[in-house]
């Protein structure tokens, strides 16, 4: 399996370095997972609080930014078929949350990027957690062991307090 992959990053931030490779290789690490054996194609766009809100709020009818937005390929199964490489779709990731998540919770911001990365690829494949608690779970534990796959510790675990 090969990963075609556009990167567009409206915004830098020095305590987040993203590296092309890197990404391709989470979002790899998670299809190969979920056992996808075709080619696959996706968008990654990294941007700022305003664009993630207005997205948001368009998309999702909810007047604030998120982490992860994901938009899933609505290409016909028939078009699909034809193709080389299969688009699995879009994300759009608001660095700025992701930052102020990840020092909210104690994250390195690297780590935290990663799991919004496999959170929204797995969005992409049709995971989705806000159906059912078994669909949340199924999808929290395939975070975990992706992530783990990737040498990351579970996201899910609450920091120790003092």
């Amino acid at each position: 399996m090969k990963i075609s992959l556009s990167l567009q990053q409206d915004i830098s931030a020095p305590e987040l370095s993203l590296k092309r490779a890197y990404i391709k290789k989470v979002v790899e690490t998670t299809l190969r997972h979920i056992e996808t054996q075709s080619d696959c194609e996706i968008g990654i766009a990294c941007v700022d609080y305003a664009a993630s809100h207005q997205l948001n709020l368009e998309y999702r009818q909810k007047d604030k930014p998120t982490n992860v937005l994901s938009f899933p390929s609505d290409l016909p199964d028939e078009m699909a078929a034809v193709l080389d490489t299969f688009p699995i779709g879009d994300l759009v990731i608001c660095i700025p949350v992701v930052l102020c998540e990840a020092l909210e919770q104690n994250k390195a911001p690297l780590e935290h990027f990663t799991h919004m990365l496999v959170h929204g690829t797995l969005h992409l494949m049709g995971y989705d957690h806000e159906t059912s608690d078994e669909d949340a779970e199924e999808m929290e534990a395939l975070e975990i062991e992706i992530l783990a796959k990737l040498g990351l510790a579970n996201p899910y675990l609450e920091a120790d307090q003092d």
